[in-house]
Protein backbone atom coordinates (compact mmCIF):
# COMPACT_ATOMS: atom_id res chain seq x y z
CA UNK A 1 0.00 0.00 0.00
CA UNK A 2 2.92 2.28 1.06
CA UNK A 3 4.47 1.61 -2.61
CA UNK A 4 1.67 2.16 -4.22
CA UNK A 5 0.68 5.74 -3.08
CA UNK A 6 4.82 6.19 -3.35
CA UNK A 7 4.27 5.86 -6.69
CA UNK A 8 0.65 8.03 -7.09
CA UNK A 9 2.47 11.26 -5.98
CA UNK A 10 5.74 9.91 -8.14
CA UNK A 11 3.46 10.04 -11.34
CA UNK A 12 1.52 13.55 -9.92
CA UNK A 13 4.97 15.17 -9.54
CA UNK A 14 5.79 14.06 -12.96
CA UNK A 15 2.55 15.15 -14.57
CA UNK A 16 2.55 18.54 -13.06
CA UNK A 17 5.88 19.07 -14.16
CA UNK A 18 5.55 18.50 -17.79
CA UNK A 19 2.33 20.64 -17.67
CA UNK A 20 4.35 23.51 -15.82
CA UNK A 21 7.65 22.86 -17.77
CA UNK A 22 8.47 24.72 -21.49
CA UNK A 23 11.37 23.45 -23.11
CA UNK A 24 13.48 26.72 -24.69
CA UNK A 25 15.86 26.06 -27.55
CA UNK A 26 17.39 28.26 -29.46
CA UNK A 27 16.32 29.11 -32.74
CA UNK A 28 18.20 28.06 -35.94
CA UNK A 29 16.41 31.13 -37.46
CA UNK A 30 16.21 33.81 -34.41
CA UNK A 31 14.24 36.76 -34.87
CA UNK A 32 15.25 39.78 -35.80
CA UNK A 33 13.54 44.03 -36.24
CA UNK A 34 15.33 46.88 -38.31
CA UNK A 35 13.83 50.00 -37.57
CA UNK A 36 14.54 53.41 -40.05
CA UNK A 37 13.54 56.68 -39.55
CA UNK A 38 13.38 58.03 -43.37
CA UNK A 39 12.42 61.44 -43.52
CA UNK A 40 9.60 62.43 -41.30
CA UNK A 41 8.55 58.57 -41.48
CA UNK A 42 9.46 55.44 -38.99
CA UNK A 43 9.57 52.28 -41.27
CA UNK A 44 10.30 48.92 -39.10
CA UNK A 45 10.51 45.39 -40.30
CA UNK A 46 10.04 42.39 -38.44
CA UNK A 47 11.64 39.03 -39.95
CA UNK A 48 13.54 35.50 -38.90
CA UNK A 49 17.50 35.36 -40.17
CA UNK A 50 18.14 31.70 -41.58
CA UNK A 51 21.69 30.83 -41.74
CA UNK A 52 23.18 29.36 -45.50
CA UNK A 53 25.30 26.80 -43.26
CA UNK A 54 27.04 25.02 -46.36
CA UNK A 55 23.71 24.96 -48.30
CA UNK A 56 22.91 26.71 -51.84
CA UNK A 57 20.40 28.84 -51.32
CA UNK A 58 18.73 30.57 -54.47
CA UNK A 59 18.47 28.41 -57.51
CA UNK A 60 16.74 25.73 -59.04
CA UNK A 61 18.22 23.48 -56.92
CA UNK A 62 18.62 25.90 -53.92
CA UNK A 63 16.76 26.26 -50.45
CA UNK A 64 14.97 28.87 -52.31
CA UNK A 65 13.92 28.09 -55.49
CA UNK A 66 13.60 31.07 -58.41
CA UNK A 67 10.51 31.20 -59.66
CA UNK A 68 8.62 30.29 -56.09
CA UNK A 69 7.12 32.81 -53.50
CA UNK A 70 9.14 33.22 -50.50
CA UNK A 71 8.40 34.56 -47.33
CA UNK A 72 11.32 36.39 -47.21
CA UNK A 73 13.11 34.95 -44.55
CA UNK A 74 12.11 32.02 -42.10
CA UNK A 75 9.42 30.89 -39.51
CA UNK A 76 6.83 33.67 -40.13
CA UNK A 77 5.87 35.79 -42.78
CA UNK A 78 8.03 39.36 -42.52
CA UNK A 79 6.23 42.21 -41.83
CA UNK A 80 6.99 45.64 -42.69
CA UNK A 81 4.99 48.99 -40.69
CA UNK A 82 5.30 52.08 -42.19
CA UNK A 83 3.86 55.51 -40.41
CA UNK A 84 3.53 57.24 -43.51
CA UNK A 85 2.91 56.58 -47.03
CA UNK A 86 6.29 55.82 -48.92
CA UNK A 87 7.52 55.27 -52.58
CA UNK A 88 9.20 51.76 -53.43
CA UNK A 89 10.44 51.61 -56.93
CA UNK A 90 8.43 55.13 -57.47
CA UNK A 91 5.35 53.12 -56.56
CA UNK A 92 3.52 54.48 -53.46
CA UNK A 93 2.45 52.11 -50.39
CA UNK A 94 0.10 53.31 -48.21
CA UNK A 95 1.01 53.42 -44.64
CA UNK A 96 -0.08 50.44 -42.42
CA UNK A 97 1.16 47.17 -42.01
CA UNK A 98 2.20 44.24 -44.61
CA UNK A 99 3.54 40.95 -45.40
CA UNK A 100 6.19 41.16 -47.64
CA UNK A 101 6.84 38.05 -49.72
CA UNK A 102 9.03 37.61 -52.61
CA UNK A 103 9.97 35.73 -55.49
CA UNK A 104 13.23 35.55 -56.84
CA UNK A 105 14.79 34.54 -59.80
CA UNK A 106 18.38 35.34 -61.49
CA UNK A 107 18.26 38.74 -63.04
CA UNK A 108 15.51 40.15 -60.44
CA UNK A 109 12.98 39.81 -57.36
CA UNK A 110 9.62 40.18 -57.89
CA UNK A 111 8.54 41.71 -53.92
CA UNK A 112 4.69 41.80 -52.81
CA UNK A 113 3.13 43.81 -50.42
CA UNK A 114 -0.22 41.96 -49.03
CA UNK A 115 -2.33 43.73 -45.84
CA UNK A 116 -0.89 42.26 -42.47
CA UNK A 117 -3.46 39.57 -41.09
CA UNK A 118 -1.07 36.85 -39.77
CA UNK A 119 1.82 35.28 -40.38
CA UNK A 120 0.93 32.51 -41.78
CA UNK A 121 2.85 32.92 -45.29
CA UNK A 122 1.05 30.74 -47.15
CA UNK A 123 -2.52 32.89 -46.57
CA UNK A 124 -1.03 35.67 -48.94
CA UNK A 125 0.21 33.21 -51.83
CA UNK A 126 -3.57 33.47 -54.14
CA UNK A 127 -4.21 37.03 -52.60
CA UNK A 128 -3.95 39.93 -54.41
CA UNK A 129 -1.27 42.04 -53.65
CA UNK A 130 -1.46 46.39 -52.54
CA UNK A 131 1.77 46.45 -54.13
CA UNK A 132 4.36 44.21 -56.71
CA UNK A 133 7.33 45.74 -57.85
CA UNK A 134 10.26 44.32 -59.97
CA UNK A 135 13.83 44.99 -58.76
CA UNK A 136 17.18 43.90 -60.06
CA UNK A 137 19.39 41.29 -58.23
CA UNK A 138 23.24 41.30 -58.11
CA UNK A 139 26.01 39.00 -56.97
CA UNK A 140 28.58 40.42 -54.40
CA UNK A 141 32.00 38.95 -53.83
CA UNK A 142 31.72 38.90 -50.19
CA UNK A 143 29.39 36.24 -48.96
CA UNK A 144 26.46 36.93 -46.27
CA UNK A 145 26.16 33.75 -43.97
CA UNK A 146 22.57 35.06 -41.92
CA UNK A 147 19.92 36.82 -44.56
CA UNK A 148 19.56 40.39 -43.55
CA UNK A 149 17.52 43.20 -44.29
CA UNK A 150 18.59 46.53 -44.13
CA UNK A 151 18.77 50.20 -45.28
CA UNK A 152 21.57 51.91 -47.37
CA UNK A 153 22.61 54.94 -49.01
CA UNK A 154 20.34 57.00 -46.38
CA UNK A 155 19.44 60.06 -47.37
CA UNK A 156 17.06 62.72 -45.92
CA UNK A 157 13.58 61.34 -47.84
CA UNK A 158 14.80 58.54 -49.58
CA UNK A 159 16.78 55.29 -49.31
CA UNK A 160 17.81 51.33 -50.37
CA UNK A 161 16.01 48.42 -49.38
CA UNK A 162 18.53 45.57 -49.20
CA UNK A 163 18.02 42.02 -49.14
CA UNK A 164 21.13 40.03 -48.88
CA UNK A 165 22.25 35.98 -48.66
CA UNK A 166 24.97 33.84 -49.35
CA UNK A 167 26.33 36.63 -52.92
CA UNK A 168 22.71 37.60 -53.91
CA UNK A 169 22.06 41.52 -53.28
CA UNK A 170 18.57 43.30 -54.18
CA UNK A 171 18.06 46.71 -53.68
CA UNK A 172 15.13 48.56 -53.96
CA UNK A 173 14.69 51.72 -53.98
CA UNK A 174 12.49 53.67 -51.08
CA UNK A 175 11.68 57.95 -51.14
CA UNK A 176 8.68 59.69 -48.83
CA UNK A 177 7.61 63.05 -49.12
CA UNK A 178 8.40 65.48 -46.29
CA UNK A 179 9.02 69.01 -47.92
CA UNK A 180 5.35 70.45 -48.00
CA UNK A 181 4.60 68.90 -44.43
CA UNK A 182 7.90 70.69 -43.02
CA UNK A 183 7.22 73.68 -44.95
CA UNK A 184 3.94 73.77 -43.47
CA UNK A 185 5.06 73.01 -40.08
CA UNK A 186 8.15 76.22 -40.40
CA UNK A 187 5.41 78.40 -41.81
CA UNK A 188 2.67 77.37 -38.53
CA UNK A 189 5.66 77.83 -36.26
CA UNK A 190 6.78 81.15 -37.09
CA UNK A 191 3.12 82.50 -37.08
CA UNK A 192 2.92 81.64 -33.39
CA UNK A 193 1.08 79.80 -31.63
CA UNK A 194 -2.55 79.02 -32.53
CA UNK A 195 -5.63 79.83 -30.78
CA UNK A 196 -6.49 76.08 -29.64
CA UNK A 197 -2.35 76.02 -28.19
CA UNK A 198 -3.06 78.97 -26.27
CA UNK A 199 -6.35 78.02 -24.66
CA UNK A 200 -4.76 74.28 -23.99
CA UNK A 201 -1.46 75.81 -22.02
CA UNK A 202 -4.21 77.86 -20.24
CA UNK A 203 -6.39 74.66 -19.10
CA UNK A 204 -3.06 72.87 -18.09
CA UNK A 205 -1.98 75.61 -15.91
CA UNK A 206 -5.25 76.58 -14.26
CA UNK A 207 -5.96 72.44 -13.50
CA UNK A 208 -2.24 71.93 -12.38
CA UNK A 209 -2.49 74.35 -10.57
CA UNK A 210 0.23 76.88 -11.79
CA UNK A 211 0.52 80.42 -13.02
CA UNK A 212 -3.13 81.89 -12.66
CA UNK A 213 -1.98 85.15 -14.25
CA UNK A 214 -0.27 83.16 -17.26
CA UNK A 215 -2.95 80.99 -17.36
CA UNK A 216 -5.74 84.12 -17.85
CA UNK A 217 -3.39 85.52 -20.49
CA UNK A 218 -3.36 82.38 -22.29
CA UNK A 219 -6.99 81.89 -22.17
CA UNK A 220 -8.04 85.70 -22.38
CA UNK A 221 -5.73 85.23 -25.91
CA UNK A 222 -8.80 83.02 -27.32
CA UNK A 223 -11.50 84.91 -25.43
CA UNK A 224 -10.79 88.41 -26.01
CA UNK A 225 -8.40 88.81 -29.39
CA UNK A 226 -10.69 88.56 -32.21
CA UNK A 227 -13.19 85.81 -33.10
CA UNK A 228 -16.01 84.56 -31.51
CA UNK A 229 -15.24 82.11 -28.47
CA UNK A 230 -16.45 79.43 -27.80
CA UNK A 231 -18.71 78.61 -24.22
CA UNK A 232 -16.43 76.21 -22.83
CA UNK A 233 -13.55 78.36 -22.94
CA UNK A 234 -15.74 81.44 -21.55
CA UNK A 235 -16.55 79.64 -18.51
CA UNK A 236 -12.64 78.66 -18.24
CA UNK A 237 -12.38 82.33 -18.02
CA UNK A 238 -14.55 82.55 -15.63
CA UNK A 239 -13.28 80.27 -13.31
CA UNK A 240 -9.45 81.41 -13.51
CA UNK A 241 -10.91 84.86 -12.55
CA UNK A 242 -12.74 83.34 -9.50
CA UNK A 243 -9.73 81.85 -8.34
CA UNK A 244 -8.13 84.79 -8.69
CA UNK A 245 -10.62 86.57 -6.40
CA UNK A 246 -11.88 89.07 -9.11
CA UNK A 247 -15.16 88.07 -8.14
CA UNK A 248 -17.02 90.72 -10.87
CA UNK A 249 -15.40 90.51 -13.56
CA UNK A 250 -15.71 86.19 -12.94
CA UNK A 251 -19.45 86.97 -12.05
CA UNK A 252 -20.15 88.99 -15.83
CA UNK A 253 -17.91 86.44 -17.44
CA UNK A 254 -19.62 83.46 -16.32
CA UNK A 255 -22.83 85.14 -17.74
CA UNK A 256 -21.70 85.53 -20.78
CA UNK A 257 -20.40 81.89 -20.64
CA UNK A 258 -23.78 81.23 -19.76
CA UNK A 259 -25.20 82.99 -22.61
CA UNK A 260 -23.13 81.31 -25.40
CA UNK A 261 -23.92 77.72 -23.37
CA UNK A 262 -27.70 78.30 -23.81
CA UNK A 263 -26.92 79.56 -27.47
CA UNK A 264 -25.23 76.26 -28.31
CA UNK A 265 -28.17 74.27 -25.96
CA UNK A 266 -24.98 72.25 -24.41
CA UNK A 267 -26.97 71.41 -21.06
CA UNK A 268 -23.81 69.92 -19.02
CA UNK A 269 -22.47 73.77 -19.11
CA UNK A 270 -25.69 75.87 -18.19
CA UNK A 271 -25.55 73.49 -15.70
CA UNK A 272 -21.99 74.37 -14.62
CA UNK A 273 -22.33 78.13 -15.49
CA UNK A 274 -25.45 78.57 -13.48
CA UNK A 275 -24.01 76.89 -10.59
CA UNK A 276 -20.80 78.92 -10.52
CA UNK A 277 -22.87 82.24 -10.75
CA UNK A 278 -24.91 81.52 -7.77
CA UNK A 279 -21.40 80.90 -6.29
CA UNK A 280 -20.12 83.93 -6.98
CA UNK A 281 -23.01 86.31 -6.01
CA UNK A 282 -23.31 84.59 -2.24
Amino acid sequence: MKHRLFYLVLLSFLSLSKTDAQLRIPSLSPSSTVQQNLGLTRIEIRYARPSARGRTIFGDQGLVRYGEFWRTGANAATKITIEQDIYIQDQMLMKGSYALLTQPSLTNWTLFFYPYTSGNWNNYVDQMPTLKVSVPSSMSKDFQESFSIYFDQLELGSAQLVFAWAKTRVHASIRVDFKEKVLKDIERTLAGPSKNEYFQSGLFLHEVGGDLELALEYVQEVTRKGGQPLFFQVHREALILADLKREEEALQVAQNALKLSREAGNNDFIRLCEQLIEKLKS
